[in-house]
């Protein structure tokens, strides 16, 4: 693996990072405190530091270390997350998650931005006020006690004899109060060597052993004795190695944390060890020393031999009572210790048993799962012409070789789910980008709102998360411009100041629906209706209903803004939205209620690989109907079908009535309507036009088909979705159900590019 591979890695991990960090601030911001979420932000932001060092990113390591020693601080309860602290850590992870990307892409970052981040960042950790805030500056978590007022100064005592000597009056009351209590955990020995890859990847040993320092109290020895001669010496060899001893309550995994990113280039060995009682824990021991040199020579006093030997009892009497306490009091800690390490040890193993029966994974280029999925169409394919000439050369159905086809179509739609699976992600990280947008917007037009995201862990195709981002992106600012009011508006009208906007994702039969609702103003259908007859999109006498309004903004050019801006005004958002769309065979919808807000709600497909279709004929040519837009299948009896209009035919479904529609005559197969009664109508449902009854000739079966697309092979055919190949291998068309409903409902398609056209 060369460097550019590791690289990559290293990028893809900052994703993951990235996500974490956002993640826990947004925790953090809705006043979640627990330290383990604090930890795994601050350990985002570590890691992501981390590696940029071994890769040489200088600006990406410097703005991460800022961010770093401010996050530092709350983890260590010296700076309280209030919601404006909160606010500039937000900030920071969207300037660290653009210098990544700056980094991987070789792209620029706001130079002035990042550094009125760093500005700030440095404020808070020295618990200033935030620049871009007017309220009070954030409090510490522990407020420190008031300094004791200086006590009124007591008149001195006169020299005792004349020597000038005065007696200083000093109490030990309360001595030792102020100091920190003893750090309580298990002491590791630590042993690092680096190696010369170290130092040649960016790495540097001082910064790795600064962090370690962190995790508790650290005795380091540092061994010169491979350092030869100046003469000999390899300016890019490492000679220097350390020993560590290092007392802390964290465990043997958050020490290789450390050297997580230097772990290939050093030797490193971690073990725990039997705390040896340090000197300065012994018991004060008095020391014979003799002071009589300090007296006067010219005295000439010298001590009697029994004033010596009773000093000399004293002292050894002292020494054996120390020596006796310092024993019992070394046999307790020791005692103690291994209590303590026994549980360590046992939390330890139950942390490790937790992890191993943790799901593994491992990273795969996605290409090759692309691939895996072709293939696996490709056997789909087969498997399903196979199938079909042994049908068509075994009348009774029963030969052991039809038998055995069925297991192999019961196999290769387990492989075909089980691969599907493989491509299926959650919609998270699409999600947690939209915490950005928000946030960015709402301080460009001077708004509160927040964001509320249910429903992250649904899955849907990677395909389809790739391209959904771009649409909610455009729906996400027009939420925030449009739809939520000022905060002035907002509590004139008796509302929360803050606006919300929440986001959700779910599955419903075979889909994945997404809403984007606010509880803004919702659409003003007047001013929508006005702005699209100035436009000349409808015509002044138009009846339309509220829907078909609410639709209006999907127009091209269609805009209600009053002035252009960086964020709206020039109408290319919501229409891009619907042909995005529409264009991962999707739809979308509105509901909107004046004064409470709006609802858009898009339905995607879980998958643009496979489908579950029934397979029908219409006027010679073979179609597809995707299955979850079938309600029921009918047979259509003359006395349901009811005429209405010049051209339009009802048929009556249980006491109410539904618009029939040819799909031969809308896709332009023949030239007059067939007859019902000879054909077989499937309802359908669509989610801007209701119920419709599609009459097709003949069903020919259901099956799952492979999608292949149109436009990639051909081009773009009103009307129709995708392409598959049947088993027979001839090319059936995959209808476009939505496409054709709304030409049912007089949106006719151009003529030019219908079927009949393209031949």
């Amino acid at each position: 693996m060369d460097m550019n591979e590791i690289k990559e890695i290293f990028f893809q991990e900052c994703e993951e990072q990235l996500a974490e960090l956002e993640s826990g601030l947004l925790k953090l911001n809705d006043g979640d405190r627990d330290p383990e979420t604090v930890n795994a932000v601050f350990r985002a932001v570590h890691s992501i530091k981390g590696g940029a060092g071994a890769f040489g990113l200088d600006d990406l390591v410097s703005f991460a270390h800022v961010f770093e020693t401010t996050l530092d601080c709350v983890r260590s309860n010296k700076l309280e997350p209030t919601p404006d602290v909160l606010k500039v850590m937000l900030k920071s992870a969207d300037v660290l998650a653009d210098l990544v990307s700056a980094s991987r892409d070789g792209g620029g970052v706001d130079e002035s931005r990042s550094r009125s981040l760093v500005k700030e960042l440095e404020a808070l950790a020295h618990g200033e006020l935030p620049s871009s805030s007017g309220h009070d500056a954030p409090k510490p978590a522990a407020k420190a006690a008031p300094a004791p007022a200086p006590a009124a100064k007591a008149e001195l005592p006169k020299p005792s004899d004349d020597s000038g000597f005065q007696p200083i009056p000093f109490s030990f009351d309360g001595f030792g109060e102020d100091e920190e209590p003893a750090i309580e955990g298990s002491l590791y020995e630590v042993s690092f060597k680096p190696r010369r890859e170290l130092y040649s990847k960016g790495n540097e040993a001082a910064l790795l052993l600064r962090d370690l320092s962190r995790l508790g109290e650290m005795s380091i020895n540092c061994d010169v004795d491979a350092l030869p001669a100046l003469d000999k010496m390899d300016p890019e060899a490492s000679y220097f190695s350390w020993k560590i001893s290092i007392k802390t309550t964290k465990s043997e995994d958050d020490i290789r944390a450390v050297f997580e990113f230097a772990e290939w280039d050093c030797d490193l060995e971690v073990k725990l060890a039997e705390e040896a009682v340090s000197n300065e824990e012994l018991p004060m021991v008095p020391v014979p020393f003799d002071l009589s040199i300090l007296d006067d020579a010219s005295a000439g006093e010298e001590e009697t031999a029994s004033e010596r030997g009773v000093s000399e009892e004293t002292v050894a009497a002292a020494l054996s009572a120390a020596e006796t306490a310092s024993n019992v009091s070394r046999a307790a800690r020791v005692a103690e210790k291994k209590e303590s390490a026994a549980a360590t040890a046992a939390a330890q193993n139950n942390a490790a048993a937790a992890a191993a029966g943790a799901g593994q994974t491992i990273r795969v280029d996605l290409d090759r799962v692309d691939r895996l999925i072709n293939l696996v169409g490709e056997l789909v394919i087969n498997q399903a012409m196979l199938s079909q000439s042994v049908v068509e050369n075994d009348a009774t159905g029963t030969s052991a070789v039809n038998m055995g086809l069925e297991e192999l179509q019961q196999l290769t739609r387990e492989i075909q789910d089980s691969v599907m699976a493989i491509r299926a992600q959650p919609v998270k990280p699409v999600f947690q980008r939209m915490s950005r947008i928000v946030r960015e917007v709402a301080d460009m037009v001077g708004k509160s709102i927040r964001l509320v995201t249910e429903g992250e862990n649904t899955e849907v195709d990677k395909t389809v998360i790739d391209k959904i981002a771009e649409p909610l992106t455009h729906m996400i600012r027009n939420a925030v411009d449009h739809g939520i009011e000022s905060p002035e508006k907002r509590e004139a009208a008796g509302k929360d100041p803050e606006g919300t906007i929440k986001l959700t994702a779910k599955h419903r039969s075979g889909r994945i629906l997404i809403e984007l609702a606010d509880d803004g103003a919702g659409i003003n259908r007047e001013r929508v209706r006005q702005k699209a007859i100035d436009n000349d999109i409808i015509a002044a006498d138009a009846n339309l209903s509220d829907d078909e309004i609410d639709n209006l903004i999907f127009m091209a050019g269609f805009s209600t803004a009053d002035k252009i801006s960086d964020i709206s005004g020039r109408g290319v958002g919501m229409d891009v939205v619907k042909r995005s769309i529409q264009a991962l065979g999707g739809r979308i919808s509105i509901s909107s209620r004046p004064g409470y807000g709006s609802t858009f709600t898009m339905s995607l497909p879980l998958t643009l690989a496979v489908l579950d279709g029934m397979v029908v004929t219409v006027a010679g040519q073979t179609l597809v109907v995707p299955l979850t837009a079938i309600v029921e299948t009918l047979q259509p009896e003359a006395s349901a079908i009811h005429s209405f209009g010049a051209n339009q035919r009802l048929i009556s479904i249980r006491n109410s009535f539904c618009p029939l529609v040819d799909v031969g005559r809308v896709l332009n197969y023949r030239a007059t309507q067939a007859n019902p009664v000879e054909g077989v109508a499937l309802l359908v449902e669509s989610e801007g036009g209701g119920q419709r009854a599609l009459m097709v000739d003949a069903i020919q079966g259901q099956r799952q088909v492979v999608i292949k697309s149109l436009e990639a092979n051909y081009t773009h055919v009103p009307g129709i979705a995708a392409a598959t190949i049947l088993g027979d291998g001839r090319v059936a068309l995959i209808l476009d159900v939505d496409a054709v409903v709304a030409a049912s409902r007089g949106q006719s398609m151009k003529p030019e590019m219908s079927l009949a056209a393209t031949g």
